[in-house]
């Protein structure tokens, strides 16, 4: 293919994660890439995220500052590379590049892709199992490491049965320790595992 852009017509990103819009060619020789520009339409506005010339990488639209890049010494690969997606980025983007021929005529090519904001669904927390039914000598040190899978951030919390089906909170911690079990330490101890 003869300076062709390839990429997909449509990606879908997760939120907050960092996502590429592929955009890419094959180096010719004798054709030389003179300007890069990434644009995009959005429900209400559109501009231009990104542009690469002689003078340099520019942002131009504010809410891009800092979270957009191009790989740099890449030839042929104009991917544009977004740091953290937000809901607000889903829109068409168009990429457009220009080369100089040896002969100083112009040459552009334009692909556009449709950029799908994806929320990744949040999971409950489970519980994995430990050890039931620990034997341990009086004066004795152990611990019980409560962990869980699921959405982060989790939050643990470690309990005991009281008597009367009472729980009494021992610990906001993942893990409860003793340095010297007395024979009052048996019991049941229970973990709660807790995400938004």
């Amino acid at each position: 293919a003869f300076l062709d852009l390839t990429g997909p017509n449509e990606i879908e990103g997760v939120w907050k994660a960092p996502t590429t819009l592929p955009c890419a060619y094959e180096p010719v020789e004798g054709f030389v890439q003179q300007t890069l520009m990434w644009t995009v339409v959005h429900d209400q506005s559109s501009g231009t995220v990104f542009r690469r010339d002689g003078s340099g990488d520019h942002v131009l639209l504010s809410e891009y500052r800092g979270r957009v890049s191009v790989l740099k010494n890449a030839p042929g690969n104009v991917s544009l590379h977004i740091l953290s997606l937000e809901v607000s980025d889903r829109g068409i983007y168009t990429c457009q590049v220009t080369w100089r021929a040896s002969n100083n005529s112009l040459i552009a090519k334009e692909i556009a892709t449709k950029v799908k904001v994806v929320k990744v669904a949040a999971t409950k927390p489970v519980i994995m199992a430990g050890e039931l039914g620990l034997t341990l000598p009086a004066g004795a040190s152990t611990s019980l490491t409560c962990v869980a899978g699921g959405s982060p951030p989790i939050s643990y919390r470690w309990f005991r049965s009281a008597p009367g089906g009472k729980a009494l909170l021992l610990s906001s911690q993942a893990q409860l320790a003793w340095d010297s079990l007395r024979p009052s330490d048996s019991g049941r101890y229970y973990c709660e595992a807790e995400n938004r």
